[in-house]
């Protein structure tokens, strides 16, 4: 059945009123930590977020942006001398001593298994020398190949300094984009690990209780935790079920368990109601005068109970909640005006598209033998007048 580009346009804004209205009904997450926010790994999907964009302190998050210029910037079999500075930094320590070669990946993870601040200074020395060439050279690198917004880091470790902040989001994009290096993933996901140092054989065993299974939640496979006064609790994890990768970031939690207990909610919220699906190349939308299409197959995530889109009259296509918060957008190219068809005209597939040319092959075609049969015919006449 043929819809006219009109209704499809009423159809479209008549979903964003009715999405927007069933919103109102849809109870929002109740979290007890300051900032929090989930994301999806693959589309980059923000599925629920509270005080997402607000700066905040994020603690020993910082390593899992410290490890991920590591590993771009160094190579995990090089070997590192660690410093006085170092070996003496405060904090959660892997206890290195003065003058100790530690590999690069040795050092990364005594930094995220065990949270080792010394482990940390001395991967930040290795990389660039001093703290004021690290500091520089890390928060060019975030900007740059990250693209963070609100994200500005004083150190490798997450000491508390009042110009190191971050925020949820800026938290999350960091840790997808980390997610891609295999190594990252590898050690992100470590639940514990034999430790031979010079001074210090152990085993290490992550913090993270739900990695851990102290607090188990199914499909958990990475995480790091955070702790100073000023930034209190935080905590950075990465769960897939049913193929949807989530990241749950949370921040300023006043306890342990708080922190916990927000990031299985959200993963809870995310894996009920959102699930991944694909749009082809060439699908059209027409709005406010104009028709737009995807150019490629685009990865996105949609609500599991309203998987339609909105179109925007600029072309922007936005999959929302029932809340009508939006939560991926994916501009579009514009295809054809609608001023060059006619009153009444359907938006054609590629189908019909074939078979209009084909039509006006065959017109065209039809044309020019009646004129050459026209101009035979003339010619014939005024040959019969001559000889007469």
């Amino acid at each position: 059945m043929k819809i006219s580009i009109a209704a499809l346009v009423l159809l479209s804004f008549l979903f964003a009123s009715t999405a927007s209205a069933a919103g109102k009904e849809e109870k929002e997450l109740e979290l007890k930590s300051e900032s929090a926010l989930l994301l999806d790994e693959k589309t980059g999907a923000v599925l629920f977020q509270k005080n997402g964009y607000k700066k905040m302190y994020p603690a020993s998050l910082t390593k899992i942006a410290t490890a991920i210029y590591a590993l771009e910037k160094g190579s995990l079999d090089d070997m590192v001398m660690v410093s006085k500075h170092a070996a003496e930094e405060e904090g959660t320590s892997v206890y290195l001593e003065t003058g100790e070669k530690v590999s690069l990946e040795k050092l990364l993870n005594g930094m995220l298994v065990n949270s080792g601040n010394d482990a940390a200074d001395a991967v930040a020395e290795y990389l660039d020398g001093s703290p004021a060439q690290f500091e520089q050279n890390f928060n060019d690198y975030l900007k740059t190949e990250i693209k963070v917004k609100s994200t500005h880091f004083t150190n490798p470790s997450g000491l508390f300094n009042e110009n190191h902040y971050t925020t949820a989001y800026d938290m999350a994009l960091i840790t997808k984009y980390a997610l891609r290096n295999e190594a990252f993933r590898a050690i992100f996901g470590t639940k514990e690990l034999n430790w031979d140092g010079l001074s210090w054989d152990t085993t290490l065993v992550t913090h993270h209780l739900m990695l851990k299974g102290e607090l188990p939640y199914e499909g958990v496979n990475g995480g790091k935790t955070g702790y100073v006064d000023q930034s209190k609790q935080t905590l950075a994890t990465s769960a897939a079920n049913d193929g949807l990768n989530l990241i749950a970031i949370v921040l300023k939690g006043d306890w342990k368990e708080d922190v916990y207990e927000d990031t299985e909610a959200m993963f809870d919220y995310g894996f009920k109601n959102f699930i991944n699906d694909t749009f082809p190349p060439g699908m059209q939308y027409p709005v406010a005068g104009k028709v737009f299409q995807t150019e490629k197959t685009e990865l996105v995530t949609v609500p599991k109970d309203n998987s339609t889109p909105v179109i925007t009259p600029t072309g922007e296509l936005l999959m929302q909640t029932k809340a009508g918060d939006t939560i991926q957008s994916l501009q579009l190219k514009e295809k054809v005006p609608l001023d060059v068809l006619q009153a009444g005209d359907t938006l054609s597939n590629k189908e019909e598209s074939d078979s209009s040319y084909l039509s006006i092959k065959v017109i065209a075609g039809v044309l020019v033998i009646g004129i050459i049969a026209a101009a035979v015919i003339y010619k014939k006449k005024r040959w019969q007048k001559k000889t007469v």
